[in-house]
């Protein structure tokens, strides 16, 4: 496929990887439809810096919010690819279970539902997940849960629509860039962990995205782009 004129939905694509993913996928051609929450401002700025034209940004989406999702669907018009990335990662409180469910898996899903409603002249989606999905270890965090329920989704979507010629797949990133609040956290010491040694570029995991989006042969994948993260505990041959 072809991603020059398609319409792109990427929720939480004002900053960070969204940011980085949108750019990427405008300078394929793409016209991106920039989901975010609170970062109203930084999307501006990113709109101001896409090539191209046609670019809209969908701001005060809250996907903690049950209906938030629906709403940013209908707002967002045609839909012609689907990149889920927004997610929470670090939340406090007593709700803290029920709210990572809403955003990193609830909300994508509800996206995907209405995405698929109705398509039978192909598509694609992909979510971002992560590495962690690939081999959980117990105890199971809360955060770790909801993003486990959106790879099984991912699969089930995958196997269900591929009669309608829509693919679903997803990537799951490595250390990156520390969540927001974790700047001076433990990533230095994963790294030391890593085979690769180093971080993984948000280049990298964006152009992992466009490749999936634009691949008409492959559905059902979760692409591992974590610099081998998920193979430390394999023994060497």
């Amino acid at each position: 496929m072809n991603l020059a004129g398609q319409r792109i939905l990427v929720t939480g694509g004002a900053r960070r990887i969204g940011a980085v993913i949108a750019k990427c996928l405008a300078g394929r051609g793409a016209v991106l439809l920039i989901h975010c929450h609170t970062a109203a401002a930084a999307g501006g700025e990113l709109l101001a810096e896409l090539p191209g034209a046609g670019h809209r940004l969908l701001a005060g989406y809250d996907f903690a919010d049950p209906e938030a999702a629906d709403r940013l669907y209908d707002a967002a018009g045609p839909v012609d690819l689907l990149v889920n990335n927004a997610s929470a990662y670090r939340l406090t409180g007593a709700d803290a279970a029920g709210r990572y469910d809403r955003i990193n898996y609830l909300a994508p899903l509800t996206l995907m539902r209405r995405y698929c409603a109705g398509r039978t002249g192909g598509g694609a989606i992909v979510n971002v997940l992560d590495q962690e999905v690939l081999h959980p270890e117990p105890p199971v965090s809360d955060y770790l849960a909801s993003r486990l329920k959106l790879l099984e989704s991912t699969l089930e979507f995958a196997l269900s629509r591929a009669a309608d010629g829509i693919r679903v797949n997803a990537v799951a990133p490595g250390p990156m860039i520390p969540p927001v609040g974790l700047e001076h956290s433990r990533m230095l010491r994963t790294l030391a962990t890593v085979p690769l040694g180093r971080r993984v570029e948000p280049d990298d995991l964006a152009d992992a995205v466009a490749f999936l989006l634009s691949n008409d042969s492959i559905t059902g994948a979760v692409l591992p782009v974590d610099c081998g993260q998920r193979l430390s505990g394999v023994r060497p041959g």
